[in-house]
């Protein structure tokens, strides 16, 4: 079998629970970031790695979007001054703009879907299936055909795992298939992989940084959303989808 020339990295924004929807965020995102393994591992690395140098003297510093907003933990230093805050803000906002990546991304809407349907899929399922939709038709048309791509998710707990693994692999192999479009999976292999938190993956981290301003976006769309407008370019044709 061969390697895929491309590798997959996926994070999500929001929880995929239905029950008691947080009502300043109450989506869940699904982004995932698709990249050449040569791109990623000559340059994008690289980058991110000359980052986090420069930043904090190391390189085990984890790029959590969440931290940074909140300017905790490993990024309390950010409370230091707006101008630092600033600073480091647009070398990241720089990082994403020069990363050579293509991202397909689903929101969707958890009281719409709750309120629409009687028995709901799970939020996760669905960007899932519309993820990995528009990565098919992306990597086919870059001549992947026939070669195994890895998907890499962070870990999330050893049950919701196994649970993602196995709607992975239905739709993997065309068993999970629903509306109007049937999409052939089985023109490529896929391959998840779980990742654990501490890997400190950069391909983890840039997909991290993406997820919430893209469920921003569509939540406030009037909203100024300066992170969004750095990773629009990157959107694959018909990559940003929303549900219900």
């Amino acid at each position: 079998m061969a390697f895929s020339d491309f590798i997959v990295f996926a994070d999500e924004s929001g929880t995929p629970v239905l029950d008691n929807p947080d009502p300043t965020f109450p989506v869940f995102v699904l982004n995932c970031v698709l990249i050449a393994k040569d791109a990623y591992a000559r340059r994008l690395v690289p980058s991110m790695q000359t980052l986090k140098f420069e930043t904090v003297g190391h390189d085990q510093l984890i790029l959590h979007e969440r931290d940074i907003r909140r300017q905790q933990n490993d990024f309390a230093f950010l409370q230091r001054g707006a101008e630092a805050r600033e600073a480091f803000l647009e070398r990241m906002n720089t990082l994403v703009a020069m990363s050579e990546v293509t991202v397909a991304a689903a929101v969707i809407h958890k009281v719409r879907l709750a309120q629409r349907y009687a028995h709901p899929w799970s939020p996760y399922e669905i960007g899932l299936q519309f993820c990995l939709e528009t990565l098919l038709d992306r990597l086919v048309a870059l001549g992947q055909t026939g070669r195994l791509v890895h998907v890499l998710f962070e870990a999330r707990g050893r049950r919701e795992d196994r649970e993602l693994e196995l709607f992975f692999r239905r739709v993997a192999s065309n068993q999970a298939n629903w509306g109007y479009r049937q999409p052939d999976f089985t023109q490529l292999q896929w391959e998840p992989l779980f990742v654990d938190k501490r890997s400190n993956s950069s391909g983890l981290q840039l997909a991290d940084q993406m997820a919430r301003p893209i469920g921003l976006k569509v939540l406030r769309p009037l909203q100024p959303n300066r992170a969004f407008e750095v990773l629009r370019p990157k959107l694959a044709l018909g990559g940003l989808k929303t549900f219900p």
